[in-house]
């Protein structure tokens, strides 16, 4: 017997095994878990993947449903992972747990590099991998260096065609297969979850024309920007689109962000007189992309932005990236793949040609090597032999525009074309320079507070 686990915490996730699954990726087997973890700060008050509208219409997919929540209670899923001299008995315990005897297992398991999937698939110390990708992280570097008992096991990713033309860099380092997930396979998926989702707000539902979009994130809850930065972030995205000549807006927060940060925008779209609708009904920007067409999508550096224009064919704009690339913080932060993508490939609310051309050329950007230097950058350890091409990509094409992609320091660290000149490189190590800038800025903090 051969059971074969799929793991979620999304309904987005879900969708794209659905997706995956409906096209033929994986070969029958006995038995199939859909084994959901719900990685919400408070899972015990926030709803899991398969409360919201539409999980009916995509369980059919999966033999069984389990809870990762309650097989590890009272740990939380987002951060506990078993000590090595634990595993044995865990999976006997899940063995045990879900009757799954001596069946080999298979894992289709998401983020690959955190819990709970770290976790999962080091309790099943035999069980070939898979693992999907549904987000723009999977055109990034793999955010760890993966323990080989696990990156050894692992056959193929699979991806969605969110950049078409663009290549994944995770788990290449492991020769990993990719594989991907056919858009109209996906597409299907949506629409299912579409025709589940709840009725729209009739001022949205019945409005005259097609109203822009703008995407709302929570940025301020992973420490990137303070609430009143993110604040001012949707402001921006009202701004820009009210420039590009919108005058209905739809805003789509984050689903866990406070109910405060509407009120900044309601204030703005009054300013400017203006008729914004605040969304309140929790469905994929997915569903709204079918059921009104908006005539903009505005977001920082949602992935829900690729799939509105390579899935739906949508005009995207982008706000925000540019003090994102700055703030984001280390160097190595995963989320700076997708900031750079959004800001590589997509045009500012500012540039209102760049937007009425919506020209999303892939190579025209250089973006395979653009986020190829990125990646090694962010990695080194674990990709060692990109150095070549970053140093490539840095001698030639590091100028105003692209050095945003990139940090001095960090350039200078790997010895990377851009950073400090190497006859320079040893100031920063010197104490008694170090000591001098100390007192300089004592000093000046002297003479501002004597002022």
């Amino acid at each position: 017997m051969t059971t074969r686990i799929f793991l979620a915490s999304t309904l987005y996730g879900t969708a794209t095994l659905a997706a995956a699954i409906d096209a033929g990726a994986f070969a029958p087997v006995d038995r199939t878990i859909l084994l959901l973890s719900n990685n919400a700060a408070n899972p015990e008050t926030t709803p899991g993947p398969d409360s919201m509208a539409g999980f009916g219409r995509l369980r059919s997919r999966f033999g069984e449903v389990r809870h990762w929540n309650e097989a590890i209670f009272p740990f939380h899923p987002g951060s506990w992972k078993p000590s090595p001299d634990d595993i044995p008995l865990w999976e006997r315990y899940l063995r045990l747990l879900w009757q799954l005897g001596d069946d080999d297992v298979e894992l289709v398991a998401e983020s690959i590099q955190v819990v709970p999937a770290l976790a999962v698939t080091a309790i099943f110390t035999g069980a070939r991998i898979d693992v999907y990708a549904d987000g723009l992280m999977s055109y990034g570097p793999t955010r760890i260096k993966l323990d080989p008992l696990i990156g050894t096991r692992i056959s193929r990713l699979l991806h969605l065609d969110l950049v078409p033309g663009l290549r994944p860099l995770l788990l290449t380092e492991f020769g990993v297969e990719q594989e991907l997930v056919p858009t109209s396979a996906f597409l299907a998926v949506l629409d299912e979850l579409g025709e589940e989702a709840p009725e729209l707000p009739q001022e949205v539902a019945r409005a005259a024309e097609r109203p822009a979009l703008l995407l709302g994130q929570y940025l301020s809850a992973l420490g990137i920007l303070t609430a009143e930065e993110e604040e001012e972030l949707h402001a921006t995205m009202v701004r820009g689109a009210v420039q590009l000549g919108h005058a209905h807006l739809l805003f789509k927060p984050h689903p866990t962000a406070p109910a405060r940060f509407s009120r900044r925008l309601e204030e703005e779209a009054h300013r400017l007189g203006v008729a914004l609708t605040v969304l309140d009904v929790p469905v994929l920007a997915e569903v709204l992309y079918q059921r009104l067409r908006p005539a903009l999508v505005v977001g920082c550096f949602s992935t829900a932005l690729l799939t509105a224009a390579s899935c739906y064919g949508l005009p995207v704009a982008r706000a925000g990236t540019e003090l994102l690339l700055e703030r984001l913080a280390p160097y190595e932060n995963s989320n700076r793949v997708p900031v750079t993508v959004v800001d590589a490939l997509l045009p500012d609310t500012a540039d209102r040609a760049a937007v009425e051309a919506q020209d999303l050329d892939v190579a025209g950007a250089g973006l395979q090597e653009l986020l190829t230097a990125v990646g090694f950058a962010m990695q080194p350890k674990v990709y060692p032999g990109l150095r070549g091409a970053a140093e490539a990509y840095l001698a030639r094409h590091l100028d105003d525009r692209t050095r945003r992609y990139f940090k001095r320091r960090r350039l200078t660290v790997l010895g990377l074309p851009g950073g400090v000149p190497q006859q320079l490189a040893f100031l920063p190590r010197t104490a008694a320079v170090r000591k001098v800038a100390r007192r300089a800025r004592a000093l000046k903090r002297r003479a501002a507070g004597s002022k």
